[in-house]
C-alpha cells in the first residue's frame, strides 16, 4: 500500500467533514480509526516531510513507558488493521515478537510502526504547513489556509473548508529562560535533548558534559553517556530541579490515573483544584522508570570494582540561576541548591537540556478564531468533555467544532500526553463527529472510585444542547 497523491481541495460548497492539523501519534490515531468510516471525509496536514517521533531521542535500547497495547488503535478497536500486532504480521515478525516476550517495545520500533501506518494510510498530506484556522460566518464553515512545501523549495498556497477541525500540533522543546540565549546562539554547546543523537559524537568526546533534567530523558541520556565514556574519566554532571532522582509511579492502582474514569473525574473538578493537582502529580508522568534507575546504579557500581569512584556528580534539588560563555568553548552555570540555599558555579564543555516539552502555542494559528474562543481565568481555552474547544454559540449552533489533542492538560489531566489514552480520545472525537457510536466506549475502566459523588455521566455529544446540535453527517451530504 502507498499514500495516494493529494486530491484537489474542495470548494466551499463541498467542504470536508474534518481537517486534522498535525500528524503526530494523536492525529495519526484519529486518522487510523477514521479510515473505515467511509461516511467521514477527513484530511490531515503536517508540515514535516514525513512522520518522525522524537528522532533525536531514539537512543538504542530505550523503550516506551507504556505497553505495546497503547498503539494507535487497539484500546478502541483491537481488530483494526492499523494495530501494532498487524504491523508485526505485515513485517513477518510476529513470531519473533512472541518469543521475545516484550510488553514494552523499543522507541525506535514504535517510531517505525507509526511510519508504516503513515506511509500506507490515505488522506495524510505531509509537507503541508497549516498557517491559520478561521471561522467564516458567511458559509458557517472553518477556513484552513496552508502552504504546500515542495522538496525543491517551491511553495504553493491552498485553502480547505471544513465543518470540523482537530488540532494535533503536539509539543515543542522547553528551554529554561536562563539558558535560552546560549541555546539559541550558534556554535555554543548547549542543546535540548530533542537534538541529542545529532550531537552525540561530539558529546562523547567533550571534556566535561552536564545533563540538566531529572526525568526519563535526562536519565537515558546520562546513562548513554556514562556507558560510552572511559572509566575513571567520565567527567559527567547530572543535575535536576526535583528533590530526588525519583522513580515514576508505576503501581497498578497508580496507573489508574491514566484511565478514562480519572479523566472524567478530573474534568469535572473546579479549575483551581485541577491546577493544583497537575502541579503535584509530576511523579505520575515525569519520574524515571525503575529499570533505568537500576541500570544507572549498576553502571556506576561496575565502575567501582577496581577501586575508586566514577568521575560523576549526581545532584538533585538544583536549578540554574544564570548561565554564560566562558572563553570561547566553555559554559559557566550559576547554580542554586533549593534546600540548602547555597550557590555555586560549574564550568562545563557541553550542556544537554533534558527539560521536557511544552504544549505548542496556538495563538498564531488560531488568531482569526480568538473572538470566538471561550477562556478560563488563566486565559487558557476551555475544553469540554468531548475534547472540543468551547466556542461562541454562533459557531457551534451550526454543528461545527474545533477539537484538540494533547493540548488539554489543564482540563483533562495527566493522561493528556499519555499514549495509552490516544485511541480512546480519538474514538471519543469520532463518536462526536459522526453523531453515532462507531466505537463503543467502556462504561468503567478503573477499580478506583475517584470522589464520593457518583461517576460523572458524560452525555453523548448529540444530547448536549448547550453547544449546539450535531448534524448527522448523512444529513449534510
Amino acid at each position: 500500500m502507498s499514500t495516494p497523491p493529494p486530491t484537489p481541495h474542495p470548494a466551499p460548497e463541498a467542504p470536508r467533514d474534518v481537517v486534522g492539523v498535525g500528524i503526530g501519534p494523536a492525529n495519526l490515531s484519529l486518522a487510523a480509526l477514521a479510515h473505515p468510516l467511509t461516511e467521514l471525509d477527513a484530511v490531515f496536514y503536517e508540515q514535516r516531510p514525513r512522520f518522525d517521533w522524537h528522532p533525536g531521542q531514539l537512543i538504542e535500547g530505550t523503550t516506551l513507558q507504556v505497553p505495546f497495547l497503547a498503539d494507535l488503535v487497539t484500546l478502541a478497536d483491537p481488530a483494526s488493521p492499523w494495530s501494532f500486532l498487524n504491523y508485526l504480521k505485515a513485517q513477518d515478525r510476529l513470531f519473533p515478537f512472541y518469543f521475545a516476550e516484550r510488553f514494552h517495545i523499543q522507541r525506535a520500533e514504535y517510531d517505525a510502526y507509526c511510519r508504516w501506518v503513515s506511509d500506507n494510510l490515505p488522506g495524510l498530506h505531509f509537507g503541508h504547513q497549516v498557517d491559520s484556522v478561521r471561522w467564516n460566518p458567511e458559509h458557517d464553515l472553518f477556513e484552513v489556509d496552508f502552504t504546500r512545501l515542495d522538496t525543491d523549495g517551491d511553495t504553493a498556497l491552498g485553502r480547505t473548508y471544513t465543518r470540523n477541525v482537530v488540532l494535533g500540533v503536539g509539543t515543542e522543546p522547553f528551554v529554561p529562560e536562563p539558558l535560552k540565549p546560549l541555546a539559541e546562539a550558534p556554535g555554543v554547546p548547549v542543546l535540548h535533548a530533542a537534538d541529542y543523537l545529532d550531537a552525540r559524537d561530539h558529546l562523547l568526546t567533550a571534556g566535561h558534559v552536564t545533563v540538566i533534567g531529572a526525568g526519563q530523558s535526562g536519565a537515558e541520556i546520562f546513562l548513554d553517556l556514562l556507558r560510552h565514556r572511559p572509566a575513571g574519566r567520565e567527567r559527567l554532571h547530572w543535575l535536576g530541579r526535583t528533590e530526588a532522582f525519583a522513580p515514576m509511579e508505576y503501581s497498578k492502582l497508580g496507573l489508574e490515573h491514566f484511565t478514562p474514569d480519572y479523566t472524567h473525574y478530573f474534568h469535572a473538578l473546579a479549575e483551581t483544584t485541577r491546577d493544583r493537582l497537575v502541579a503535584g502529580q509530576w511523579r505520575l508522568h515525569k519520574g524515571i522508570g525503575t529499570d533505568t534507575i537500576a541500570a544507572i546504579h549498576d553502571e556506576l557500581y561496575r565502575r567501582t570494582l577496581d577501586g575508586g569512584w566514577p568521575d560523576t556528580v549526581l545532584t538533585p534539588g538544583v536549578h540554574v540561576r544564570t548561565a554564560g560563555r566562558l572563553a570561547t568553548t566553555k559554559v559557566e552555570l550559576h547554580l542554586e541548591h533549593t534546600e540548602q540555599g547555597t550557590r555555586s558555579r560549574l564550568t562545563t564543555d557541553a550542556v544537554v537540556l533534558a527539560t521536557g516539552y511544552r504544549e505548542r502555542p496556538l495563538d498564531r494559528l488560531l488568531a482569526g478564531l480568538d473572538p470566538y474562543i471561550r477562556r478560563d481565568s488563566h486565559d487558557r481555552p476551555k475544553v469540554d468533555a468531548h475534547f472540543r474547544m468551547v466556542l461562541d454559540p454562533s459557531v457551534t449552533a451550526s454543528g461545527c467544532h474545533l477539537h484538540v489533542q494533547n493540548a488539554e492538560l489543564h482540563t483533562h489531566g495527566v493522561g493528556t500526553p499519555d499514549l495509552g489514552l490516544a485511541a480512546w480520545r480519538s474514538a471519543t472525537i469520532l463518536n462526536t463527529l459522526t453523531g453515532k457510536e462507531p466505537y463503543p466506549l467502556p462504561s468503567r475502566t478503573a477499580f478506583t472510585t475517584f470522589g464520593l459523588e457518583p461517576r460523572p455521566h458524560i452525555p453523548h455529544a448529540r444530547d448536549e444542547k448547550s453547544t449546539g446540535p450535531l448534524t448527522p453527517l448523512a444529513d449534510v451530504r
